[in-house]
């Protein structure tokens, strides 16, 4: 018995360092938008971003940020008129290409709003150079080993065969060297957030010319993160049969990071957004994590495949695609598998866990879609998982409530035994053998429990779907803490309390049902276990307080689900129910000889 219940309290202690860590240690929510950036370049004179890196010997050159040249920061609004450009437009984006240097770098998410409030502004995902989060992509090809003369760069102006990017409408630019070389970009779009980008080269010259096609993202400054243990944000991408990530602080201490491989992608992802360059899943290549190590901050992840030849007379194609926008599940797997993206998905950020999270998404995204609400599918979800798991459950309950019928037995072997405690375990071990009771079986739907509450955690948390998604009443967004707090009587006082003191209806509800889950069983007979198991549903009513309050509705109604089917179990087995007992010693103190 004295085993079972430290099982029990080492189980019940270690969840509660992980849930004090997050909660003391990690940061609060940040708001659910695009990551803005702590940046050198509001000082004027400030010199430009460079991701350029030490190469090795005899390699060229890897594509990098812009030139040095005038950085002061300067408004998106005049950045977006500094350069002629074309629009794109589809069903969830809205931008512009700039003709000068042939870039994406103005794209608005117009599917997304900042706030649940419907008049908030769009997501706005990448912003030209200099500008405040600027975030971009850029293409091209880079000198190969034969001579080739001038090739296009950021001041390069394009000419553009037409005023508009639509899925209907793919946009050609064009540029002729001085020595001839013909340079095509053709660009298209998807109705979603798939970019295609052609190189072409024509060689018009009497000299055979290489090249080698590159693509990058580029985010100037260090953006402000979430920084919670639970989520990655920073610089990732599935390279050599491995996913790479790297947060910003971590490359800033490497600078720059290489690798080979074929297939996959590289990219700079956020909580719900990313921007990410996907190479030809045929091809090998180069690809690199950069941090400047001087001058204003800048981070790029870029690719570079192979060198390609063009003879006289002769011309070369190549293609990468661009995704830039928001990370939704169901549209990350149909370009993994449509667009044969080798390990796409991994773009999300699925955690430790995988193999339960992704599988429990898509289970809540199922009964969402019929029943409309994250909410309600939620807690039909629990109902289901405890469905499943009834018979190890029942199981487990069933030997608890044989744990309790032999309650008199033990004791009368622990005063029998007192002084010969060898005697007592194997009199004890004898007992349960007889009884065929398993003294730890009890642990189970606790530890069957954890894993799932933690995928549970991450769905909530970091799936796009869940992101601003209504429950009823004030539960505006099922991603976020219940904005409501006991301490201003749930919003009836004109006041405000300090963010510790948020504490929300739903935490508290939670609270109470794990009181009431606690106080079904015996009492502890050992002071301290009782101590903690007395203020444990209190610590945790304020720890879940700042948790997304999809996640703290998912633990209530699962604790009422374990508090009806352990009732059922008892009495079933007749065992008594303590719950009525403990709250009359507790608030009157004394108990009563009733049974359940």
């Amino acid at each position: 018995m004295d085993d079972k219940r430290n099982l029990f309290t080492a189980i019940a202690l270690s969840l509660l360092v992980l849930l004090a860590w997050n909660y003391f240690v990690t940061p609060r929510f940040a708001a659910n938008k695009p990551a803005q950036v702590e940046s050198s370049q509001g000082k004027p004179g400030a010199p430009a971003p460079s991701a350029a890196a030490p190469e090795a010997p005899g390699t060229p050159a890897a594509p990098t940020a812009p030139a040095a040249g005038p950085a002061a920061e300067m408004p998106r609004e005049e950045a977006l008129k500094a350069s002629p450009r074309v629009l794109i437009r589809n069903a969830h984006l809205s931008g512009s290409i700039a003709l000068k240097g042939g870039r994406i770098d103005d794209l608005t998410l117009t599917s997304y709003r900042e706030t649940p409030d419907p008049g908030s502004p769009n997501i706005v995902l990448l912003s030209p150079p200099h500008t405040a989060g600027a975030f971009y992509a850029d293409f091209g090809l880079l000198p190969g080993g034969a001579a080739s003369g001038d090739t296009p760069n950021a001041d390069t102006l394009w000419q553009a065969s037409g005023t508009e990017l639509t899925p209907e409408t793919p946009l050609t630019l064009s540029w002729t060297s001085p020595q001839g070389v013909e340079f095509k970009r053709e660009i298209a779009v998807d109705d979603d957030y798939m970019f295609t980008i052609g190189e072409t080269v024509v060689n018009h010259g009497t000299q055979p010319l290489s090249f080698y096609p590159y693509a990058a993202v580029v985010r100037e400054g260090t953006p402000k993160v979430a920084g919670y243990y639970v989520l990655f944000e920073g610089l990732l991408g599935y390279v050599g049969d491995a996913l790479q990530e790297w947060t910003y602080a971590k490359l800033d201490k490497e600078g720059v990071k290489s690798y080979a491989g074929t297939g996959g992608f590289v990219g700079i992802t956020d909580k719900y957004w990313a921007a990410a360059v996907i190479p030809d899943q045929s091809k090998t290549y180069d690809a690199r994590f950069v941090a400047t190590q001087t001058g204003a901050k800048a981070y790029q992840a870029d690719l570079r495949e192979g060198e390609v030849s063009v003879a006289p007379g002769a011309s070369v194609s190549a293609s990468s695609k661009l995704f830039a926008g928001a990370k939704v599940v169901q549209l990350v797997d149909n370009y993994e598998k449509n667009l044969n993206i080798k390990n796409f998905d991994l773009i999300i950020d699925w955690g430790w866990f995988y193999f339960i999270t992704k599988p429990l998404f898509k289970v809540i995204d199922f009964f969402y879609k019929l029943l409309g609400n994250f909410g309600l599918a939620i807690l039909l979800v629990t109902v289901m998982l405890k469905g499943l798991f009834f018979p190890l459950a029942n199981k487990s309950y069933a030997s608890m409530a044989k744990m309790k019928a032999v309650q008199p037995q033990l004791k009368e072997l622990q005063e029998r035994y007192k002084e010969d405690k060898p005697k007592l375990q194997q009199e004890m071990m004898a007992l349960y053998k007889r009884e065929r009771i398993n003294p730890v079986a009890g642990c189970w739907p606790m530890l069957i429990q954890i894993p799932v509450f933690f995928a549970l955690y991450k769905v909530i948390f970091t799936t796009i779907e869940m992101r601003q998604a209504p429950f009823f009443g004030w539960i505006r967004d099922l991603s976020a803490p219940d904005p409501t707090s006991v301490f201003n009587l749930f919003g009836l006082i004109p006041f405000t309390p300090p963010h510790m003191l948020m504490l929300g209806a739903w935490p508290i509800i939670m609270g109470c049902t794990m009181f009431i889950q606690m106080k079904m069983n015996p009492e502890p007979p050992d002071p301290a276990q009782k101590l903690m198991f007395t203020w444990m549903p209190l610590i945790f009513t304020f720890m879940l307080g700042s948790f997304p309050a999809g996640l703290v509705i998912y633990w209530s109604w699962n604790n009422l689900l374990s508090v009806t089917q352990q009732g059922f179990i008892m009495k079933r087995h007749g065992v008594k129910i303590e719950l009525w007992d403990n709250l009359r010693k507790l608030f009157l103190g004394k108990s009563s000889p009733s049974t359940a």
